[in-house]
């Protein structure tokens, strides 16, 4: 297994794939594109087929040789449940959640220095960060552009999250950075924030493609197409990913929470359990806003994001019970049919 060892795997991962009765060799998802993933197996790299699964970067997954001598691509037979898991609210509008990545310990949120900060999308990507179970980690990169009011109001967005301001150019701040990462490790944030250039910083060596932002609107380019894992060595795998436009909810109800401890201790002491902070008699939250301890702005934003949860929420419920009642009808004009031909 020392071929598996450098992407992670550890006793506790040999005593998942120990209790499975799938025969098959264990592997880890490393990248997945156009149908066909990439997997690390004892045996060294293998394509493989998804074969009726849904796979992404990070899966512990079981997999078939290929079958025939000429044939160099298996299959995967089964894939072990995640944890870790990063997702967000598919970003085509339809109501499923996208996986990010899976089996991930720490989440790295890439801020740039250089740009606006925008603390709502900062939230929103601590809520993915916190829900998954990992520990999140703010890199406010381009340090040599920062100034004190942008790492101040980073510290500000994310309570409970270390913030670490980090230059790869010139090294700065990597080894606190690489200090306060573990295990498997993903990269979010916009295009052009720097996952890709952190991620060769903290490799030794360039293993992905950069790009400077567009002059005319500071944007990144989208070098980075697909999430890929890289194996940095001491326990460590790197998983870089595009930049992301739309940070949907998705069941992120816990991790809203953890992104907003200061809202949520708050709320306990409220009236109603189901207060929602806007007209409520005896809201402990307005009360705090009102007396000057509590950020208006982060109330709004928890406040937003809890909708918006909610409403994706009963979106999916609603999606389920269509395809429920659409199979219960397939299923009754089949018996119908049946004992009309009988």
């Amino acid at each position: 297994m020392e071929s598996l060892a450098a992407y992670g795997w550890t006793p506790q991962i040999a005593e998942r794939f120990a209790g499975s009765d799938i025969h098959g060799s264990p592997g880890r998802i490393v990248r997945v594109a156009r149908g066909c993933g990439e997997a690390v197996t004892s045996a060294g790299p293998l394509r493989v087929r998804p074969s009726g699964h849904h796979v992404c970067t990070g899966d512990w997954v079981i997999v078939r040789e290929p079958a025939t001598e000429g044939d160099t691509i298996g299959a995967v037979c089964a894939v072990l449940p995640r944890v870790g898991v990063i997702r967000r609210a598919d970003a085509s509008g339809r109501s499923e959640e996208q996986v990010l990545a899976a089996n991930v310990d720490t989440v790295v949120v890439t801020v740039a220095a250089d740009t606006a900060l925008d603390p709502g999308r900062v939230e929103r990507l601590l809520a993915l960060a916190w829900d998954s179970g990992a520990q999140p980690v703010v890199a406010l990169t381009k340090a040599d552009l920062a100034t004190e009011p942008v790492f101040n109001g980073i510290s500000a967005v994310a309570p409970g999250a270390s913030v670490v301001e980090v230059c790869a150019p010139n090294g700065s701040g990597l080894s606190e950075l690489r200090d306060r990462i573990h295990g498997t490790v993903v990269f979010v944030g916009a295009s052009g924030a720097g996952k890709s250039t952190l991620v060769n910083a903290l490799c030794g060596r360039e293993i992905q493609a950069t790009a400077p932002v567009r002059q005319r609107d500071g944007k990144g380019r989208h070098t980075t197409t697909e999430r890929e894992m890289f194996p940095l060595g001491d326990g460590l795998t790197l998983i870089d990913t595009p930049g992301l436009r739309g940070v949907g909810m998705w069941e992120a109800g816990a991790g809203i929470a953890a992104a907003f401890p200061e809202v949520d201790e708050l709320a306990q002491h409220c009236r109603f359990t189901d207060c929602a902070h806007e007209s409520e008699p005896g809201c402990a939250v307005r009360a705090a806003v009102e007396d000057g301890d509590l950020d208006a702005r982060r109330v709004e934003s928890h406040r937003k994001l809890r909708r918006e949860n909610a409403w994706v929420a009963a979106r999916s419920d609603a999606r389920l019970r269509h395809e429920r009642t659409r199979e219960a009808k397939v299923m009754s004009r089949a018996i119908r049919a049946y004992y009309r031909d009988r």
